[in-house]
């Protein structure tokens, strides 16, 4: 598992990248979020498997849906254009006012709704079959590996400089990879930084480094930047033609990126598009928030969480958990107690998470992990509500120093 990364070596130096809300595979994963969400507003029992793909000056989203037949082919293309265009794009060959957008939804396979909805002898089944992963650790204050997390922050900041008109010149799409040293199996530094983001013609790699470098600097621990020749910024020299325009994107590609980086395991189900039925994502969400909350109530500095299931069967078809060795408590009985303090079938999770609420295009750039539970109900599964029981259960009395 990939958790050895962490319990073979003491010293090592690890890398995670992210990927901007420009990134041609991030624009299709927003744009398959709104249509959920579009979906959920209407009726939150709506079932939605939204795929979008997008290129020059052309999207293209095709899936099936049940529940909400009042929105429109007109209503799903302005969902999109809108999208295009709160990210930032209107150049020329991906343009949200003149772009082409061709909408191919249909109903829901009779074959799958049968196997998932609920009948009189019957609960409720799962969308899908497959193996999901939930992962937190001690690493950082947001349970994140701190790789993923030094990713996202410096893409989110170069973002909000650029949404704010703070920093000109910068444009949509844009990548980074943040690679730390581990010393004593605890991040202590970075060894390189990468950052390649889209720019107004006529600006020299130079002077997008010197653009890019305060927001880097703004986004890291005191002390931690890299030597200035491990410091990459557009390796290539120049980066104009960007988004859809440069690079094919498609829902579901960057996986990785949406949970821990590689610093754990995934099950492969890819997140965007899909209603909370669907247990690529459900069932996702669920595993994060039981391992956050272990290792909030300091029963482990790690902690990963597996979940199984069969399409149409409700109960998980098995349930691990591993503390790679941190653990203060049995990881046998830990399995026991989180499984009778928590329902892990599809409806039990979509209802004690609360999931069936249009909460889901603002999880789909900079991470589905790792952020705040906000006002109108988005990332529930980033809660600590457990932490409290979970010490009184295994009766975890002292406190630990605070989080790195």
């Amino acid at each position: 598992m990939s958790d050895r990364f962490y319990s073979d070596r003491s010293s090592y130096i690890f890398t995670s990248e992210s990927v901007a809300e420009g990134h041609p595979d991030k624009v299709c994963d927003q744009i398959s979020d709104a249509i959920v969400d579009a979906f959920l507003t209407v009726n939150p029992e709506a079932r939605v498997a939204a795929e979008t793909l997008a290129t020059t000056n052309t999207i293209v989203i095709a899936g099936e849906t049940r529940g909400a037949d009042s929105i429109t082919k007109a209503q799903i293309e302005k969902i999109a254009r809108d999208k295009v265009r709160e990210i930032g794009y209107l150049q020329q060959g991906f343009h949200a006012d003149n772009l082409d957008v061709y909408v191919h939804l249909h109903n829901q396979s009779a074959d799958i709704a049968m196997g998932v909805d609920a009948g009189d002898n019957k609960d409720e089944g799962a969308g899908d079959q497959g193996i999901m992963f939930g992962y937190a650790c001690t690493e950082t204050k947001s349970y994140m590996p701190a790789p993923i997390d030094l990713s996202h922050r410096i893409l989110q900041a170069l973002a909000k400089a650029r949404h704010s008109g703070e920093a000109k010149g910068l444009g949509p799409d844009a990548k980074s990879q943040v690679s730390l040293l581990y010393e004593n199996g605890k991040p202590v530094k970075a060894t390189s930084i990468v950052v390649s983001t889209q720019h107004a013609e006529g600006l020299t790699q130079k002077q997008v480094r010197e653009i890019v470098r305060p927001y880097v600097l703004a986004s890291l621990p005191k002390g931690w930047m890299c030597d200035e020749n491990e410091f990459y910024v557009n390796p290539t020299g120049q980066f104009v033609i960007g988004g859809p325009d440069g690079d094919c994107g498609l829902t579901g590609r960057k996986i990785i990126v949406d949970t821990y980086g590689g610093a754990a395991p995934h099950g492969g189900g890819a997140f965007s598009g899909k209603d909370p039925t669907k247990v690529d994502r459900s069932a996702a969400y669920m595993a994060r928030y039981l391992a956050k909350n272990v290792v909030a109530a300091e029963l482990a500095d790690r902690c990963t969480i597996q979940l199984s299931y069969a399409i149409g069967v409700s109960k998980p078809i098995s349930f691990y958990v591993s503390t790679a060795g941190t653990g203060k408590v049995d990881e046998a009985k830990l399995e026991r107690v989180l499984q009778d303090m928590c329902n892990l079938t599809p409806r039990g999770i979509r209802e004690h998470l609360k999931l069936n609420r249009p909460i889901y295009a603002r999880t789909a750039a900079y991470g589905h992990f790792g952020r705040e539970p906000d006002a109108t109900g988005g990332f529930t599964w980033e809660k600590l509500d457990m932490v409290e029981a979970l010490r009184d259960t295994f009766k975890i009395t002292e406190k630990k120093t605070k989080i790195a």
